[in-house]
Order: C-alpha cells, then structure tokens, then sequence
C-alpha cells in the first residue's frame, strides 16, 4: 500500500520578497548601530569608507534633530582638518594652508590647533620655524590662540625641566626661539628662560641654553643688546670655572664664534617666513614663573547649546578675514589676467580676450600631482591606479613617463618598483610604449647631463622595460657604439644596461634575441661593419665589461674582413690584366690590316707606271 504523500509548502514570490526586505532592513539597523558605536568613541566594527559614507548621508537625513551626534560629527571632521593641515605644511605653502585653516572653525577647534601645532614641532623639530610663521599669522587674527599656545608651550617646558627630560626642552626651547623671532611673545620671557638654565649649570643645562641662543641670538642683538651681553658674560664665567664636561666646553666656545659672525648662520626670520608686518605683530608678555591654565578641555568634544548661532558668528568674521570666496577668486583672477610677464594677452577681431600663459604652471602642477602621488602608493597596482584616475589630458601624458623614470633616477638604488610600474604602463596602451621609446632615446641624447648614480638607475629601469618585453627592442636603433659617437656617460650607461639585461636574461638568451635576424637592422648600431675600426671598437667594449661572448660573429667578420679585400684585389687585377690583352691583340690586328693595305696601294701604283 502506497504511503501519502506529504504536501511541500512552496513559499510565494511575495513572501520571499517581504522576508528580504526584512533581512535588508535589519542589516540597514545594525550598520548603523555600528556607525553609532564609532562616532560616539564606544568601538564598533570596522565599517569600509564608500559605506560609511552612504551611511552618514542616511545618518544625516534622519537625524538633524539629534544634535549631540551631528555635532560630534561635525567635531571629528573638523579635527581631521586641522591635523591633516598643519602636517603637510611647508616653507612653500605656508599661505595657502593658512586660508585653509581660517576657512574652518578655527575658533571652536583653537585647542585641536595648539594640540596639533605642538606635536607636529615634537616629531618635527627642524621645521619649527614654519610652525611658528604660521602661528603668527594666526596670531595677528586671533591673539587668544597665539596666546593659548604659547602657554601650552610655556607649561610644556616647565613639566620637562623638572623631569629632565632634555628632548622634550629642546623642542620647546627651539619653538620658544622662534616665537621670539617672530615676536609673539616677548623677549623678556627667552631672557628669563636661559637665566633658568643657566642658574645651576649643568651639562645638560647648558648645552639647552646655547642651542636656545643660536636660535633667537640674532633677533636679542636687536631688541636687548645688554641682555645678550650678560647672557655671554654668564657663559664666559662657566666657561672659566670649567666644572661642565670638555664638550660642552667645546660648544660654549663655538657660540662664541657665531656670535662673533653675527649669527650670521642662524638668521632669525628667513625671507619666505617673514609673513606678517610689524605694525600687524601682536606680542605677548608672559612669564615662566606663573602658573597657566592651559584649557585642556578645549581639546575635547562639548555639546554646544548655540550650535547654529556661534557658527553664524564665524562665518562673518571669516568674511571679514578672508572675505568671501568668490570675491577672492575673481580677484585673484583679475591680477593674473593683468601681468604682463606671465601671460600675454591677444585681443581678436571679435573683442574677446584669449590669454596665452607661457608659465608652465599646469605642467608643473601635474608634475608635483604625479610626484606625489608615487611617493604615497604602497604597491604598483594602487599607484598605477591612482595615476590613471588623474585623467590626465591625452597632450600630458608623456609626464607620467618622465616623472616615473625622474622618480627612479633621484633614489639611492635602483628600485624593481619603478620597472613594474613601467612595464605596466607599456602593457595597457601602446601610447605609453611609444612614449617610453621616444624617453629612451631623449635619455640617451641627453645622458651626459646625469650624475653617475642617476644614470645609472635610468639604464636599469630600461632594462627591466627590455627584459620583460615591455619595451620593443627596435629601440637600439639609437645606439650608434664608435668612438666617435660615444661619450664616457653614453658608455657607462651602455655598460649599465647590458650588464643588467645579462643577469636578468642569461648570456645565451641574450645572444639569441641580439642574434634575431627580425631586429637586424635595430642592432647594426651596436654591432657595426662599416669599417674595422669601429668594429675592433665594439668588439673590445663587450669584452672589456664581461660580455665578449655576445661578439662572436662580430670577430669572424673582421677575420674574413681581410679574406675579402685580398679576393676583391685579385679579381680586379686579373679583370685588368684580362682587358689589356683584348686591347693589345686589337691594336695588332690594326696594324695588320694597315700594312696590307699600304702594300696593295703601291702595287696598284708601279703597275699605272709601267702602262704609261
């Protein structure tokens, strides 16, 4: 007997749609729990940047009313700013970065800027300098900011002179100096600091102090002579009860010979820092002996009741600092259009205005972009990635080219980076390996002007193009290896590339591919047989760097060179010789002929004779 059969319930279409929708949405509620955790600093999971995105976008349609965590969020970007600010700034773009930062909240975020300034002049100490340029800068828009850091700098020093730690009063000795030369704050607070140093003179002590009055001694001669006198007076009279160590001695006695040259090593405000005019300084006085509340809070996230109102408030004062962005670009652009050493400007019949800019200021902003960003890549897909996103103009190409063996030539060895970044580019279009053939030959015209390390790295980056057949080898056809072609620069590259293509392919391949009947006209270069001497050239060449196997046929050419000019000698001397006979039995016959007929004429002579 057959058993029932038991009935299967098939779930409808509409079903399983609602049960995805469910599952969509309870992932859509976890993402965004996670997202919670992390903007609220309680951990979370770690969630991928193009998703994070999309989820603060979802994040800030549903929660303008939560104003603790839009206000959060709008406190970690604006750290992110400043942090990211303040560590890319440098001599050269120091004023644009200083726009930047009163673009943003600077005010709200005025703690995050001295936390940031500091640690970036901690792990930076040789661009201290900058630092306090752009400090000043701030300073005269804001002086509640230069004065918070100069005590956070103040307070700083103070902790590590009672623990000893002599790095830490180094740095902010040094930022101290420059904050003097600057003239935020005043000179009385570097005279007080070195009469701390020097009150109880140890070698630790001192050496602090002399490298505190190299930094700012140029700009003391200036403000307080009879201070910087008494300061070298104390150093003399340590000098002379000579209880330090003999180094120190050493370096008390090289300050005074920079204060003798007028610190002419250590100048106080180079040109390109000297941002702010002195009726512009705001200078501070303050003491090392007082006690500062440094407003630690400040660099921390507070709810803020008048979130709307204080940012209404900043918008106006950064119109009135910067002014207002479209203004500033359509002046900026005005200037521009209105140099005449930059740019010429040709009026058409029409009346328009067409500027042709000879600055190269596009080329060079490309360059720097490319440079930058091999500099920051990691690996070659991600920095072949990068450089194709550029979209970069068809025209411009070439500099991805030139800034990737420029790249390469500037490190102190050669990098097999470079080579697969190369070999890359040469495999996903055709343009970059026709571009990479005219920089081969542009390189080897020009290889004369390259020191010995950066030619060096050029040729091996070719040949790592060469070895991998990234580069077609009918590219030799460049090289033209005489005497008279070569130079010393032209050889060693030569030598270079020949060597590293051995090692990389084996001699016997190597030969095999020069041996290549395809690329035979490509190679006559190196190779040459119009005369012996340009090939007992090349033959000693290779063999001089190792390589003589790569020569073997050239050297049965020059020994049957020889063979050859003898045979072609003898066969056209014999080919002389041939042709004389034909001519001498030719003038024979002649004479023959004539002597017949003279013969008959006098017969027919005696005979009319002998008739009359």
């Amino acid at each position: 007997m057959d058993s029932p059969r038991t009935s299967l319930s098939v779930p409808s279409a509409v079903d399983v749609a609602v049960e995805l929708a469910q599952a969509k949405e309870r992932q859509n509620e976890k993402d965004k729990e996670n997202l919670m955790h992390s903007l609220t600093g309680k951990g979370g999971v770690y969630i991928p940047p193009h998703k994070l995105r999309r989820l603060q976008g979802e994040l800030m349609k549903n929660l303008q009313n939560q104003d603790m965590v839009f206000q959060r969020m709008q406190w970690e970007a604006l750290r992110k700013s400043i942090n990211g600010l303040i560590n890319k700034v440098n001599t050269a773009n120091i004023k644009d970065i200083v726009v930047e930062l009163f673009s943003e909240n600077i005010i709200r975020g005025r703690g995050l800027f001295c936390r940031a300034v500091m640690k970036a002049q901690m792990a930076s100490p040789n661009f201290t300098c900058v630092y306090a340029a752009l400090a000043a800068v701030i300073n005269t828009k804001m002086p509640e900011i230069g004065e918070l850091l100069i005590k956070r700098v103040a307070m700083q020093f103070r902790r590590a002179f009672r623990r000893n730690d002599k790095l830490v009063c180094l740095a902010c000795t040094k930022f101290v100096a420059h904050f003097v030369n600057q003239q935020i704050v005043h000179e009385l607070i570097a005279l007080q600091l070195v009469t701390l140093l020097l009150d109880k003179p140890t070698d630790d002590s001192v050496e602090v102090a002399i490298y505190f009055v190299k930094e700012c001694g140029q700009m003391l001669s200036q403000l307080c002579p009879p201070g910087l006198h008494a300061i070298f007076e104390r150093f003399r009279a340590i000098l002379h009860e000579g209880e330090i160590d003999k180094r120190v001695q050493y370096i008390i006695e090289g300050l005074f010979a920079v204060r003798k040259s007028n610190f002419k090593d250590y100048p106080s405000v180079t040109p390109e820092l000297d941002l702010v005019e002195t009726e512009d300084q705001v200078t501070h006085e303050l003491s090392l002996d007082e006690h500062y509340d440094v407003l630690q809070n400040l660099n921390i996230f507070q709810y803020d009741d008048n979130w709307e109102e204080n940012e209404c408030q900043y918008s106006e004062i950064k119109k009135e600092i910067i002014g207002d962005s479209s203004d500033a670009d359509q002046e900026s652009e005005d200037e521009f259009v209105g140099g005449t050493d930059p740019v010429d400007t040709v009026v058409e019949p029409s009346g328009s205005y067409v500027i042709d800019d000879r600055t190269d200021l596009q080329t060079i902003s490309l360059r720097r972009t490319i440079y930058l960003t091999i500099m920051s890549s990691l690996d070659v897909e991600e920095c072949a990635h990068k450089l194709r996103k550029l979209q970069i103009k068809e025209a411009q190409q070439k500099e991805i080219c030139n800034m990737i063996i420029e790249c390469c030539s500037v490190e102190r060895t050669y990098l097999k980076f470079y080579g697969l970044l190369g070999e890359r580019f040469c495999r996903l279009e055709k343009m970059f390996q026709d571009l990479f053939e005219e920089c081969f030959a542009v390189h080897y015209a020009t290889i004369h002007r390259f020191e010995t390390n950066r030619l060096r790295n050029i040729a091996k980056f070719f040949a790592h193009l060469f070895f991998t057949n990234a580069l077609d080898w009918s590219s030799f056809e460049y090289i033209r290896l005489t005497e008279d072609d070569t130079t010393s620069s032209s050889r060693i590259f030569i030598k270079v590339l020949f060597r590293e293509l051995s090692e990389q392919m084996g001699l016997v391949m190597l030969k095999q591919r020069l041996e290549d009947p395809t690329y035979k006209q490509s190679f006559s270069g190196l190779f040459p047989r119009d005369h012996p001497k340009n090939t007992r050239f090349s033959i000693n060449f290779f063999t001089s760097i190792g390589l003589g196997g790569l020569t073997e046929k050239l050297r049965d050419y020059l020994k049957s060179t020889p063979k050859q000019i003898m045979a072609q000698f003898h066969q056209g001397s014999s080919d002389n010789s041939d042709s004389d006979s034909s001519n001498s039995d030719s003038s024979d016959s002649d004479s023959s002929d004539s002597d017949s007929s003279d013969s008959d004429s006098s017969d027919s002579d005696s005979s009319d004779s002998d008739s009359s």
